[in-house]
């Protein structure tokens, strides 16, 4: 935690449960600072168990009436929230660069992308349908129908304050379940905010409830009895942890981990336009998202001058504060993440990597507190180094060299990561191969950051999930409902009666 903040002065960010802003049991506070300026901008409670029982107690109680609402008056409430929270972007995107610290134009387009769930949300009648056959045995008939898991929770990262969270909620609550939203302490006010907006949608209290907090929330969310399903993204370490802990204790779970995204450029690619998505890829939102392409695979002759167009490009990104016009990119979230990345920049120099370009002593006139970091490049990276095995989440690009196309694939899939990758060529032959043989969730080809829309899922192989459905789409319906299979048979009265063999319906 930082210095505690001035309790007179700073706003403290309050829980939402039962449909209305609360105070914190908790004794607990942590400070929420502006990454641009250093100041301390709003206090957030760290929750203890006493709060998230109040929450989901609040859920539960909400649970019978919300099940039992029609799918089509659930779309309508949906259909509300989705025109609230168009009305209020630039509001919710605001919150997010002056928490987070990304530029408003990227929190603008993160804020977009939630909204898309919703958009799909809306769907949600026909996307309860079940399946249903006639005559599966003489005068027996079978039919499936989705229902409601319970409480669901949700625990979001800090980067992504809007986007994450609204690829939760809303297609748990479409589908019937009550939720509690436990966001990231270090960005918590736009989840309260858009639980606000979801009440004046119509949405019943106790059905969406927000808490605050850190590990101890956290726990008394994962042990909680009274919590049906887990959904989670961040760090591999905690998805993993978070996992486990759900599955002892009997809840579904989705745990969403960290990433190493590979981008493998090929000689026959158009190399100017690769260099610019990959600059974009890289470091927009200062590295700090899961699918940010961290590590780029050159290919034969595209090394020297791909390595060439992107010290150039990213030499000439603007860097300061996330609400100034023109600048491109905004600071890190914290001090001590930025110290963080920094050190990996040291790291990678002790190791023998090439410094290309060193983000390290960047300086923006007028924001000396805030939490600024340059971009960097690297050059003649290899799979033994640090800055190539972790995840640094930070504006560090990483190139690699590789003879062929096949040893980029084998280099790929050697990561214990699988988030995303792509591949920048115009050989329809070598991307067919690419889709193909790489073992990795989602693949982008001649697109750098190959986030699905809100109609397909999100989700990564490997290290990088921890559970078998992935997020929003399709599968988020799947993972938020269980299926129920009903088999019927209207007897008549000369109908035989059942004898004590297994029962067959031929």
């Amino acid at each position: 935690m930082n210095k505690p903040a001035d309790m007179q002065t700073i706003e403290t960010v309050a829980l939402w449960i039962n449909g209305r802003a609360q105070p914190a049991a908790s004794a607990r506070f942590g400070d929420v600072t502006n990454p641009a300026t250093g100041a301390v901008t709003r206090r957030v409670p760290f929750c203890n168990a006493a709060d998230i029982d109040a929450a989901v107690k609040a859920a539960a109680a909400a649970l019978p009436g919300w099940r039992d609402t029609p799918p089509l008056r659930r779309a309508r409430v949906m259909q509300k929230f989705l025109q609230l929270l168009q009305a209020n972007q630039k509001d919710l995107a605001q919150r997010v660069t002056g928490e987070h610290g990304k530029t408003l134009p990227d929190a603008t387009g993160s804020v977009q992308r939630g909204i898309e769930v919703v958009e799909f949300a809306c769907g949600i009648p026909h996307l309860l349908k079940g399946e249903h056959s006639e005559d599966v045995g003489t005068g027996v008939d079978c039919h499936t129908v989705r229902q409601p898991v319970g409480v669901c929770a949700g625990i979001t990262p800090f980067n992504f304050p809007v986007m994450v969270p609204l690829w939760m909620f809303p297609v748990a609550i479409a589908c019937g379940n009550t939720f509690v939203l436990k966001p990231s302490e270090k960005v918590p006010s736009a989840s309260t905010r858009m639980a606000e907006l979801a009440t004046e949608a119509g949405l019943p209290d106790g059905v969406l409830n927000v808490v605050h907090g850190d590990k101890e929330a956290v726990d008394a969310i994962l042990n909680h009895p009274g919590i049906n399903a887990v959904s989670f993204v961040g760090s591999t370490p905690i998805a993993k942890y978070v996992y486990e802990t759900c599955a002892k204790n009997g809840k579904r779970v989705q745990a969403l981990g960290g990433a190493k995204n590979h981008a493998v450029v090929l000689p026959d690619a158009d190399l100017e336009f690769a260099a610019d998505a990959l600059i974009s890829a890289a470091y927009g939102s200062a590295g700090e998202r899961c699918m940010a392409i961290s590590a780029v695979v050159a290919v034969g002759a595209a090394a020297d001058p791909l390595v060439a167009l992107l010290k150039r490009k990213a030499e000439a990104i603007m860097v300061g504060p996330g609400d100034k016009e023109g600048v491109e990119m905004g600071p890190l979230v914290t001090r001590q993440h930025r110290d963080k990345v920094a050190g990996y920049i040291d790291q990678g120099i002790k190791e023998g990597a090439k410094l290309v370009l060193d983000g390290r002593p960047r300086k923006v006139p007028g924001y000396e507190g805030g939490f600024f970091l340059g971009t960097t490049l690297f050059d003649h990276v290899t799979p033994e180094m640090k800055i190539y095995q972790d995840e640094i989440f930070g504006p560090v690009l990483a190139v690699l060299r590789a003879k062929t196309l096949e040893d980029g694939i084998t280099l790929v899939n050697g990561n214990p990561y699988a988030n995303g990758t792509a591949i920048f060529t115009e050989s329809g032959g070598a991307a067919r191969r690419f889709e193909n043989e790489i073992q990795v969730g989602m693949v982008g080809v001649n697109v750098p950051i190959p986030v699905p829309v809100a109609f397909y899922s999100f989700g990564g192989w490997k290290n990088s999930l921890f559970g078998d459905l992935h997020l929003h789409g399709v599968e988020g319906v799947k993972f938020y409902t269980r299926t129920k299979v009903i088999t019927t048979r209207w007897p008549h009265q000369d109908t035989p009666a059942p004898g004590l063999n297994m029962p067959t319906l031929g």
